[in-house]
């Protein structure tokens, strides 16, 4: 009977989990008069045709590729900055390493609007506005923070006697990092890819403020569905549902590593 009662309660919370997603995926295939004349709990007349318009106009398609495009680069750049940082954070003291490291975290605590100004006049100075590289490096702001704090929990948890074993037995510290400290903490690297490809993929402020057209994200191409006409529901779900699929690519290419790095990191 307990047992019962666990599994109602799991399927239930699950259902409300899923709800929003299934309420979207059930508007992505009814056009506008259909979603604005009568409540549905499913589609009568199904259409693929919100889909259809998002793959074959350039504006909305090319959207999901810039966002790719930076948010993987942003992922790389945060990566390779924060595993050296987070290596020294957490191996090696210094003068000032604690108040740093906090230091750090603030930079991630801070809004995204205090620093959107001071991010458009520079990149406009130095032609970087409009680009992938632009939103690549202003996400690097809040990113590696995070990244560093992740890493550092993982990388403290190895021993150090591994890092003496190695050196002693010939190898140089680029290769053991590389070939043997990584390897190690191979879940912390996934659960610190996850995170900052999410945050990425979901920042808006940055991603419209420094971006035109060329590099436009998906989620400022979403604005174009209001119209002097209202709201154009179908299309907008149509996105929402394309929106998500990255993310849970992600989390199922990592889902073995995300389930370790929460039991594990400092997450």
């Amino acid at each position: 009977m307990k047992i019962r009662k666990r599994t109602f309660g799991l399927a239930l919370y699950c259902g409300l989990l899923m709800l929003p997603i299934y309420w979207m995926l059930n508007m992505s295939l009814r056009t506008n008069a259909d979603i604005l004349g009568h409540f549905a709990f499913y589609p009568k007349d199904a259409t693929l045709m919100n889909y259809i318009n998002i793959f074959t106009d350039k504006a909305w398609y090319s959207g999901y590729i810039n966002s790719i495009i930076y948010v993987s680069i942003n992922t790389l750049i945060s990566l390779a900055t924060a595993l050296p940082a987070a290596y020294a954070f957490s191996r090696y003291r210094f003068l000032g390493d604690k108040h740093m490291f906090f230091w750090l975290l603030t930079n991630r605590m801070a809004p995204a609007a205090v620093f959107a100004l001071p991010f458009f006049q520079l990149y406009s100075t130095v032609a970087l506005i409009d680009t992938h590289i632009a939103v690549a490096l202003a996400h690097c702001l809040f990113n590696v923070p995070l990244a560093v704090w992740i890493l550092e929990g993982f990388m403290s948890g190895i021993p150090r006697e591994i890092d003496e074993t190695a050196f002693i037995d010939g190898y140089g510290f680029p290769r053991f990092f590389v070939t043997i400290f990584i390897p190690l903490i191979r879940a912390g690297v996934g659960v610190t890819a996850f995170f900052c490809f999410m945050f990425s993929w979901v920042e808006l402020l940055f991603a419209r403020t420094l971006t035109t057209t060329n590099a436009k994200p998906i989620a400022a191409t979403m604005t174009r569905t209001v119209s002097a006409t209202g709201l154009d529901w179908g299309l907008l779900a149509a996105a929402g549902v394309l929106t998500i699929v990255p993310g849970a690519l992600v989390i199922w290419f990592v889902r073995n590593h995300l389930a370790k790095g929460f039991a594990l990191g400092r997450v």
